[in-house]
């Protein structure tokens, strides 16, 4: 029979116990750790980043990943482009009655995969237990700890004429997540991009010196996160819109289904903005990993003082992009 969690896995008692030893301890190590209310980290620099995050996305398994890789690759990502090295990582578990160990045991695992493959440690965690219709699943909330050893001063270096890459094609997670969903009645052979990026980001901020910003385009896509670089350090910004790298298939199901693969969620993709004299030192870079080997120039800062982001068509005209209006994709992290 089908071993599901019950509202007793919450009461702190036996079941709790045997919860945490037999999936999360496991999963994780940490069996010294495990003893104490609170892990005793050892922190190389008086400058750390913080940063949190919930997840909350519906399917829990899609093509390419699930809600553990995700919650892992998703944090250490957002300390990644702040120009922090991840070190540390804790997890809390909101699960509802009935949900099956054999699913929670596959996340837990995921989450401890991604995390050795990033080389950060998950110091620390909590469950919870709601009762049945209360929750969806799961639900699964992660704080990550990082340190400076670098920082970046975007606000006293922009420049005109400024080079802005994108690491890869736009538009695969928001894509593989929605046609994963049982009520929609196609299917899209293209997996999530969920990854960590903070090995080939480390390696760009270490390597390159005129690195304005880096921004994962989460959700709202693209052209939100680039909105949103433009009103905080009044820039205009433009690009270009043949040179957006969009996978085909990714293309094809925009135009059937009606969405703008500019707003569509990305979760293993960075936006860099760095001088245009070490443009090509940065595209070099992000090819020799995996994940960056579709890294592509798509525009340039244009402009200071106005806060805008615009679009040019191949056919020369500029269109002003603003930020996702209204929500286009439930649920998509």
């Amino acid at each position: 029979m089908e071993k599901i969690i019950t509202l007793a896995h919450g009461d702190g008692g036996e079941l709790s116990h045997r919860l945490i030893q037999e999936i999360f301890v496991e999963a994780f190590g940490h069996q010294k750790e495990a003893m104490f209310d609170a892990s005793q980290l050892v922190l190389p620099s008086n400058e750390i980043a913080v940063t949190t995050d919930s997840f909350v996305i519906k399917p829990i398994f899609f093509p390419g990943g699930s809600i553990g890789k995700l919650a892992v690759a998703g944090t250490v990502n957002d300390l990644a482009v702040s120009g922090a090295k991840p070190l540390y990582l804790t997890c809390g578990f909101v699960i509802e009655e009935g949900f099956k160990v054999s699913d929670l045991k596959k996340i837990v695992l995921d989450m401890a995969s991604e995390a050795s493959k990033t080389g950060v440690s998950i110091i620390a965690g909590d469950t919870k237990v709601v009762e049945k219709g209360s929750a969806d699943g799961v639900y699964i909330n992660t704080t990550g700890i990082g340190i400076i050893e670098k920082k970046l001063n975007p606000e006293l270096l922009f420049e005109e004429g400024d080079s802005i890459i994108i690491s890869g094609t736009i538009g695969d997670h928001g894509m593989a997540v929605l046609t994963a969903r049982e009520n929609l009645g196609i299917s899209v052979p293209i997996d999530s991009d969920c990854a960590s990026l903070n090995h080939m980001l480390n390696r760009l901020h270490e390597s390159c010196d005129t690195v304005r910003i880096m921004r994962d385009p989460t959700r709202g896509g693209l052209a939100t996160t680039l909105v949103e670089i433009a009103e905080d350090f009044s820039l205009t910004l433009m690009i270009e819109e043949d040179k957006l790298p969009i996978k085909g298939e990714v293309h094809g199901a925009c135009d059937l289904l009606g969405f703008d693969p500019l707003y569509l969620a990305n979760e293993g993709k960075a936006i860099i903005i760095v001088s245009e004299a070490e443009t090509d030192k940065v595209i070099d870079i992000l090819k020799e990993f995996t994940i960056g080997v579709d890294a592509c120039v798509i525009g340039k800062v244009s402009g200071k003082g106005k806060g805008q982001l615009l679009l040019q068509t191949p056919l020369g005209s500029k269109r002003l992009l603003t930020r996702l209006s209204g929500m286009m994709l439930p649920r998509i992290c």
